[in-house]
């Protein structure tokens, strides 16, 4: 690290007296609003545990709790002897929803561009056709676009639909809207569901040139089939993401047999005539 630049504390924490949230969690939010509006730069290192502790008025415990929840969600990293500095924030999108890009990333304020590399009729390769559900050789339309993410490469998006839904594609706004939108809103196709596998591989030729990324450097790759809502395939997609600057999250709730919860079971036993 070149250059260390203590970023200030503006203020002190905004209505702490009537918050229910805690002091650790009113400050854990104060700083993380912070670094996610730019105040606090990547890479910049944050003010001390006695300045924080001085400018919120609080304990040290306090402040360090607060820090320390910034740093499990990878907003801030600790240097041995040198201090806590500000992590790159990635962009994040739940995979549990079937949104487009655009549209998930919007949603959080973030600015969107999309620079469309080709668009054009080509051949359905046997994968692309089993995905879609054609024969082989099939003319199916083929469209590259390179997604920006406040103005910096972050997924580099291949997307194959039959032929049909391609010539409707073709004279609609792809540098501004998500595909899903336009299918929906333009073509009139509701969307029903999607499979969706995630791997990593590494950056060839094509992935280094659109994402600035170094040749043989991991990537994420997520490979996506939508359906409509009556099941027919109709966008088939593999999409490759920088993993600096990009993750999918999911939640996965636990399914319990109720046969094996002993609570239950006890419940039963003392309920028995």
């Amino acid at each position: 690290m070149s250059k260390t630049t203590l970023v200030p504390v503006a203020a002190d924490i905004s209505g702490a007296s009537v918050s229910p949230l805690p002091l650790y969690a009113q400050i854990k939010d104060a700083l993380r609003e912070r670094i996610l509006d730019g105040t606090y730069a990547p890479h910049t290192q944050m003010p001390s545990e006695h300045d924080l502790c001085r400018r919120f008025g609080v304990s040290r415990i306090t402040v360090r709790q607060a820090l320390g929840d910034l740093q499990k969600e990878g907003l801030l990293f600790r240097l041995h002897g040198k201090g806590t500095f500000v992590s790159k924030p990635k962009a994040f999108q739940n995979v549990t929803s079937l949104q487009g890009f655009a549209e998930a990333m919007s949603s959080m304020g973030y600015e969107i561009v999309n620079q469309l590399r080709s668009f054009r009729t080509v051949e359905a390769g046997r994968h692309v056709a089993a995905r879609l559900n054609l024969a082989e050789g099939t003319p199916v339309t083929e469209i590259h676009r390179v997604r920006l993410l406040n103005r910096e490469p972050v997924s580099l998006e291949l997307t194959w639909v039959p032929e049909a839904l391609g010539r409707r594609l073709a004279n609609a706004d792809l540098a501004t809207r998500d595909i899903f939108l336009i299918l929906e809103n333009d073509c009139g196709l509701p969307l029903g569901h999607a499979d969706v596998s995630i791997d990593a591989v590494l950056a060839d030729d094509d992935i280094v040139d659109a994402l600035r990324v170094e040749e043989g450097s991991p990537v994420l790759r997520i490979e996506r089939l939508t359906h409509d809502a009556s099941g027919q395939p109709v966008d088939f997609e593999y999409l490759y993401f920088r993993g600096d600057a990009f993750q999918y999250r999911l939640r996965v709730d636990r399914e319990k047999d109720p046969r094996q919860d002993p609570q239950k079971t006890r419940r039963k036993a003392t309920e028995a005539p």
